[in-house]
């Protein structure tokens, strides 16, 4: 049974998400690399934990959540395929096969239109994906170049950014707060609006409603 220690101490996984971020770096994408694989991993532990998933589930759903981009350095388009048979590549004989196929279908499901859920994983790692919107997501450049990518604008605008999960109310919501005068609202949902279509659906299959609060403000 593999650990999500011992997953982030896998020189080969670590190899993979510092190309990624590498790649990223090049083309001008918000970060990819080891600070997103982090956040994606903790948060998907938090919200298993949240909704009732137990101690495993949210361990899987972490081991996703770490290594689901790490596919970018061979391709953006095409990355969650691959990244889910890197992760097989790397892991195999060694996870218990249900397991495995659980984290390889997360990692190939998070990111593609035809997008559906057979299990809980999936959809955790869906909204701790899409839910990571923030200024520390900006690579380092100057503010003109910042102010030229819509991407980089709407990131580095949201200071703060938090999903919460009611268990009584049965509802998920990203709560942000966002620098208005550095970037219109508007422009968050230029860019995010499948993103949180994405998050509606896996909340759904979740049980959960999904809710969007911008600056206390509530829009879904």
């Amino acid at each position: 049974m593999i650990t999500l220690d011992d997953v982030k101490k896998n020189p080969q996984i670590l190899e993979f998400i510092n190309q990624t971020e590498q790649a990223m770096e090049a083309l001008r994408y918000t970060n990819h690399g080891l600070r997103h694989a982090d956040m994606v991993s903790q948060r998907a532990m938090d919200i298993a934990k949240a909704i009732g998933l137990d101690k495993r589930e949210g361990e899987l759903a972490a081991i996703a959540g770490f290594c689901h981009d790490m596919g970018n350095f061979l391709t953006r388009t095409f990355h969650h395929f691959f990244g889910a048979q890197l992760f097989s590549q790397v892991f195999m004989g060694k996870c218990d096969p249900r397991e495995l196929a659980m984290i390889m279908q997360a990692i190939s499901n998070h990111d593609k239109e035809e997008m559906n859920f057979s299990n809980a994983i999936s959809a955790v790692l869906v909204l701790a994906d899409k839910s990571d919107v923030h200024r520390s997501r900006v690579a380092v450049q100057t503010m003109e170049e910042t102010k030229s990518d819509i991407h980089d604008r709407v990131n580095f605008a949201t200071t703060e950014s938090s999903i919460k999960v009611d268990k009584v109310k049965k509802r998920i919501t990203l709560a942000l707060k966002i620098d208005t005068n550095f970037c219109p609202i508007i422009e968050y949902f230029e860019i995010f609006t499948e993103r949180m279509v994405f998050c509606r659906k896996a909340a759904q299959f979740l049980g959960y409603d999904f809710g969007l609060v911008i600056n206390k403000f509530r829009l879904l």
